[in-house]
């Protein structure tokens, strides 16, 4: 039986990083990642996802593969303490790993986090317990007690996605009014929004799925009323743009943060105003600039601030000290990147590329 991609109950403690592996191996990370001797034929599988970004080991499996010594099983049987990357936590709700993106600011889910390995750069997981209990708790019809007139939203802003997604699973067709009464918020914007939002990046996920089929097709496939799809397919294109730059832009963080001159980290979108988007690379503390960040409508630029590195959107590309416009064009190679960042003398005011 092919064994789950999961951190068994109890097994947190084995859990072995790229980089720890490199340093059992005595080899430097860089080295392991050329190399890749992971993918040898006989090797223990990771205890995460496939496609996670960071790949993980259990160290006890590893060791013994090294040593030549037979290889210890992991229990196949789910716990509810078993610890489950967005990937594995989207599967155990059917969702698409970016629809986790949401689901998890849900409180519960929130306060549950953990972090492996423990602190800024690691991947967060979530107990089986909390996943489960998530997916069995659903809104109730009339929870919040239904909006008063005149009243503003009866929950707080992070749990509204979530709970309207509960809501469109249990009906596709559900209504602005009905997600309005049902948990108290407005409909103008915050309802319609927020379904216009989860419908637009279901389509996505559709279309990502079935690449023959266009958002159109999709949204009437997902049996969404005719009258949100000009709204949801909007979101949809531009979410689909994002998701098409989301590789090149995580493969450059990853590429700084080997360099190690970058936080290691997930690369997360951000839409700004007239369909653009944004993501940052928080630069270490010892670096000249606080971040990196790419737009994609001026390429990669310098930031000051790294608890706010995009900062305000604006009609015209940011200027000011410290801000620097590095590499050519909009996608860059990331060694070009690199190079800009550790040569202060490299960049310009401005952008090369101006819409």
């Amino acid at each position: 039986m092919k064994e789950k991609n999961v951190i068994r109950a109890g097994r947190l403690k084995y859990v072995q990083t790229m980089s720890d592996l490199a340093d059992a191996l005595g080899k430097k990370l860089v080295t392991v990642r050329n190399q890749k001797p992971y993918a040898a034929e006989g090797h223990p599988a990771p205890i995460s996802s496939p496609t996670a970004r960071n790949q993980l080991w259990d160290s006890e499996q590893t060791n013994a593969y090294y040593a030549g010594q037979p290889i210890p099983a992991l229990s196949q049987v789910d716990d509810d303490e078993d610890l489950l990357d967005r990937h594995e936590a989207a599967e155990v709700l059917g969702i698409a790993p970016v629809s986790w993106n949401t689901y998890k600011k849900d409180p519960a889910l929130a306060a549950g986090v953990i972090l492996v390995p423990e602190g800024p750069k690691g991947t967060e997981h979530w107990p089986r317990r909390l996943v489960l209990a998530y997916k069995n708790s659903r809104p109730g019809r009339g929870a919040g007690g239904g909006r008063r007139e005149g009243s503003g939203d009866m929950i707080p802003r992070d749990e509204i996605l979530p709970r309207i997604a509960e809501l469109l699973d249990a009906d596709p067709a559900v209504t602005v009014e009905t997600v309005s009464d049902t948990l108290g918020i407005t409909k103008f914007p915050t309802a319609q929004a927020g379904l216009a939002t989860l419908r637009g990046r279901r389509i996505a996920d559709l279309v990502e799925a079935q690449p023959d089929l266009d958002p159109k097709a999709a949204a009437l496939q997902l049996g969404y009323p005719t009258i949100t799809h000009r709204g949801a397919i909007t979101v949809a294109e531009r979410e689909l743009r994002a998701r098409s730059d989301q590789p090149y832009l995580q493969h450059t963080a990853d590429v700084l943060a080997a360099a190690g001159i970058a936080q290691q980290a997930q690369v997360e979108m951000r839409q700004l105003d007239g369909g653009a988007m944004a993501a940052a690379v928080v630069l270490d503390t010892d670096q000249p600039a606080a971040a990196a960040v790419w737009d994609s409508r001026y390429g990669w630029r310098t930031s000051t601030s790294r608890r706010h590195p995009i900062g305000k959107d604006t009609a015209t590309p940011p200027e000011g000290e410290g801000i620097r416009y590095l590499g050519s064009g909009l996608r860059p190679e990331p060694e070009e990147l690199l190079a800009a960042l550790r040569d202060g003398r490299k960049g310009t005011k401005r952008p090369h590329t101006n819409p």
